[in-house]
This record gives C-alpha cells, sequence and structure tokens, in this order.
C-alpha cells in the first residue's frame, strides 16, 4: 500500500511546535495543529521569537485540524493567518468556544493589543471555525478518485481534545487508507473528561512520545502526594506554588483540590487551629491568572461534556471549579497585593499561576519573592520542557542550586516538588495501549512530540510488542 506523503512542520525532532502537513493528493493538503515552539525548540529554529513565523508554502492547504488548543499545538495561528492561510479551521465542539479565548492571549502578546485590531483578528477566527462533533465523518474533499474525509474521536487530555482519523478513499475498490494523529493522548482516569479509545485501524500513526520513557503513578497515588504537599504547607504556613498551564491542567486541579478540601472539611471542624494557623476549610486556593480564570469559566459552561464523575458532583450540590475557597486575582494591583500578603504573613495558601514552564507571567513573580524561603513549596506537575526555567528548578532546586530568572540568580531554598501523574499526557504504557488496542495495528508509526530518549524507548517498546505477535512494522522518529 503506498502512503501518502507526510511533511513535518515542528514537534518531528522536540516536543513542542506541532504541525503537520498531509498530502491528500499531489495538489491538495491539510494542516494538523500549528503550534509555538517553546524552550530549547526555539533554539532549533534560529533561537529567538521571530523564527515562529510560518516559513512554508500554504499553496493547496485546504484545512487546518485543531487537535487541541494549548500553545504548543495551536500558537502559530495567528503566525499562519498573517502569512496569508485562508482556509477553515476544524476543531471539536468544546476546542470552538475555547480556541478564541486562547488565540487572543497568543495575538495580545505576539502582535498587537490594540482592542479593534484584537476585536477584528478573533471575529476572523471565528468565522473560519467549523466546530465538529465527535465521532462523525466530515468530507475534506470529494472527486473522481478521491473521497478524503475526517473524524475527530476524543483524546482526554484536555476538554475538547482529539486525536484525527483521515480517511483516503482512492475509489479503486481497495480499502481506503487511514491516517492516525495522535495528536496529545491523555492519562487514564483523568478528572472531568470522558476515557479516549483506540481507533480500530491505521496504516499509518503519527503518535506523540512525550513521556514515551516513563510510567505515572495512578490517579488515588498522586492525590495522595498532592495532600502530602498541601499539609507540609499547613504545617509550615508557607505557600504552595503550583506552575500551571491556564488551560486544562488548572482546572484539573482545581477539580482535585475542591475535592481534597471537601473530604478534609467533613473530618475537621470549619475553626481556626488553636495555634493560629489555617485548618482546611479556610485553605485559600488562589488562581491568579485572568486569562486561566477565563478558560475555567468556558469549562463551566461546556458541563455537557464533562465526564459522569464530574457530572454527578454538581448535580450533588458541589462546585467543583467554584468553590468556595477559590480566589481568583484578574487585575495586577490585586496580584502585587496577594503577593506582598503572602510573603510578609505567616498564613498558608495554594497559588495557581502561569506559565506552566516559569518561562514568564505572574508565577515568575512569585518565584522571585519565594524561592528563597524553606516555608514555601514548589509544586510541578507537567512537563517542563529543556532550557526553560522550570526545567532548571526541577533540576536543580533538591540540591539547594540557584535558577536565573530575568537575568538574574535566585537561590533555591524553597522545597521542590514533582507529581508526574498530574500529567495531561498518556506514559509509556497508555501510548503502547493505543496501538495495541486497535484492531488493525499500524504498518508504520512515526514518533513525534518527544524529546530522544522518549522516542527511542517507546520505540523500543512498541518494537518488542510487534515481535511478539509477529507483524511487521516500520518506526520511524518523525523524519520524511
Amino acid at each position: 500500500m503506498s502512503l501518502p506523503r507526510l511533511l513535518h512542520h515542528g514537534a518531528d525532532h522536540g516536543v513542542t511546535g506541532s504541525c503537520h502537513q498531509l498530502f491528500l493528493d499531489a495538489d491538495n493538503s491539510v494542516l494538523i495543529d500549528c503550534g509555538l515552539f517553546q524552550g530549547t525548540d526555539i533554539s532549533r529554529i534560529g533561537g529567538d521569537e521571530h523564527h515562529q513565523a510560518v516559513d512554508f508554502p500554504l499553496t493547496g492547504i485546504r484545512a487546518l485540524i485543531v487537535t487541541h488548543v494549548h500553545a504548543d499545538h495551536v500558537g502559530r495561528i495567528p503566525y499562519l493567518l498573517a502569512a496569508g492561510f485562508k482556509g477553515p479551521i476544524l476543531c471539536s465542539i468544546p476546542s470552538a468556544k475555547l480556541l478564541p479565548i486562547v488565540l487572543e492571549d497568543a495575538f495580545k502578546l505576539s502582535f498587537s493589543r490594540d482592542r479593534n485590531q484584537v476585536e477584528r483578528y478573533i471575529a476572523e477566527v471565528q468565522q473560519r471555525i467549523i466546530a465538529l462533533p465527535y465521532a462523525s465523518w466530515f468530507t475534506l474533499q470529494n472527486k473522481p478518485g478521491l473521497l478524503a474525509r475526517v473524524r475527530l474521536q476524543r483524546a482526554a487530555h484536555m476538554l475538547g481534545s482529539a486525536y484525527v482519523e483521515v480517511d483516503l478513499d482512492k475509489r479503486q475498490g481497495a480499502e481506503s487508507t487511514r491516517v492516525v494523529f495522535s495528536g496529545d493522548l491523555g492519562a487514564p482516569d483523568a478528572p472531568i473528561l470522558k476515557a479516549c479509545k483506540a481507533p480500530e485501524r491505521a496504516d499509518l500513526l503519527v503518535l506523540e512520545s512525550t513521556y514515551g520513557d516513563r510510567l505515572h503513578e495512578n490517579r488515588e497515588r498522586r492525590r495522595e502526594r498532592l495532600e502530602q504537599v498541601l499539609e507540609h504547607a499547613l504545617a509550615d504556613n508557607g505557600t504552595v506554588l503550583i506552575p500551571a498551564f491556564s488551560l486544562g491542567r488548572t482546572q484539573e486541579l482545581l477539580y482535585e483540590l475542591e475535592d481534597i478540601i471537601h473530604r478534609r472539611q467533613l473530618d475537621q471542624p470549619t475553626v481556626a487551629d488553636d495555634d493560629g494557623g489555617i485548618s482546611w476549610p479556610h485553605l485559600p486556593v488562589i488562581l491568579d491568572s485572568p486569562l486561566a480564570s477565563r478558560l475555567t469559566q468556558a469549562y463551566r459552561d461546556l458541563k455537557e461534556f464533562w465526564n459522569e464523575e464530574a457530572k454527578e458532583r454538581v448535580q450533588s450540590g458541589r462546585r467543583p471549579l467554584a468553590f468556595e475557597q477559590l480566589i481568583t486575582v484578574d487585575s495586577h494591583a490585586d496580584h502585587q497585593s496577594i503577593l506582598n500578603h503572602l510573603t510578609t504573613s505567616a498564613r498558608p495558601a495554594i497559588v495557581i499561576a502561569g506559565s506552566g514552564m516559569c518561562t514568564s507571567g505572574r508565577i515568575v513573580n512569585y518565584l522571585k519573592a519565594m524561592l528563597g524561603d524553606p516555608r514555601h513549596d514548589v509544586l510541578f506537575v507537567g512537563y517542563q520542557a529543556h532550557g526553560t526555567p522550570g526545567r532548571a528548578i526541577q533540576r536543580f532546586g533538591p540540591g539547594g542550586g540557584y535558577v536565573e530568572l530575568d537575568g538574574q540568580r535566585y537561590d533555591i531554598r524553597a522545597g521542590v516538588q514533582s507529581i508526574d501523574g498530574y500529567s495531561a499526557h498518556a506514559d509509556q504504557a497508555g501510548l503502547a495501549r493505543f496501538v495495541t488496542d486497535m484492531r488493525e495495528w499500524p504498518g508504520e508509526i512515526r514518533l513525534v512530540h518527544g524529546e530522544s530518549q522518549a522516542r527511542h524507548s517507546l520505540g523500543e517498546v512498541l518494537t518488542h510488542a510487534y515481535a511478539e505477535v509477529q507483524r511487521e512494522v516500520v518506526i520511524t522518529n518523525g523524519e520524511v
């Protein structure tokens, strides 16, 4: 079987910048994702933010298909439109609601904060969006000799996330060719999200490999560890800083924190402790990110796409994403006031702030103020790319090292904790299971969206799985 041509414009040799071009025939193609490069991946494209610009030909690209709306999958869309792309943007129904919020933020950061320009841009984005229901075929091209269709399926990575099935039927009586793009696959039992089921078949699979070299803790264990970190904050009257991505991770954390506080509230009196500290029912959870607040409201509006557990909590009268202890901070003045209060008082708190890899945003101000104080903790619950401050803190913090923030050195005396189990990505076992649960396994797998070691380890696991059942496969690291 002759597989279609596939070009990679990002994430083929790194973790970020996902962008893949699938040719439907010699003259027509579609893009799957168009994301930002981050961390050391920026150096691979020239070394600075200006190299985010789209530099590949757009001729014949009929549509952009979005797997989900994280920046490393959609952050280059403003550059794509600036380069002259005129086609539609296909995505799931939840993503259609979330995407304009994310792209508005990206446009303000990269292009302009002028209100009129931002409004015109978002209006254009919204006109381009075609919202697709899950598990329904959408025709990309229908002409003599080719019927090309696309279908989105739940990926359980974040609300609205999908893996993409593209079916190419040359109408020659043979079975169609099916290409599957995993996007980012989620871990099992993710809060709020409905489960991901593997596709029936694939001839060519483009598979993410972010955590292809490790296994995650299960949900029960990771919740226990989260609770332990919070207990430390209560005991030391310190702040737990959680650098979190505004979309997906933040909402899952809020969901888990509400449950921990809810269960502890049933066990403890709702009064301050005798020593002047704060009891669990009074532990403030501070969401200090205007973008995360907007996206959390959008999550609340999309309850119909929540899983049954989450819906049952709402029906019982609980508010998983708007609980009593949650404080949202929008203005810069309020941010500065909260920061000053937490650094000068002995009052425990949880702060969730962006950016997730500590590259910018309000989390940097908290880190500058609190890294030198052992009362506090930094808790990482997501992937930290090479070359980011988050990676440096994660690596050197446990040994009493330092990190550079905005060109200045800061010693790390605060505790540093990592809980990989809260990653929104599937681990090695989950990625392999996405393949082995198929009825017809792919004959070719391209591993993308992962560092070299992760791709290599996952490739070995998959090669062994194929050998056990005596099936042939070609596994590559994304190269053409």
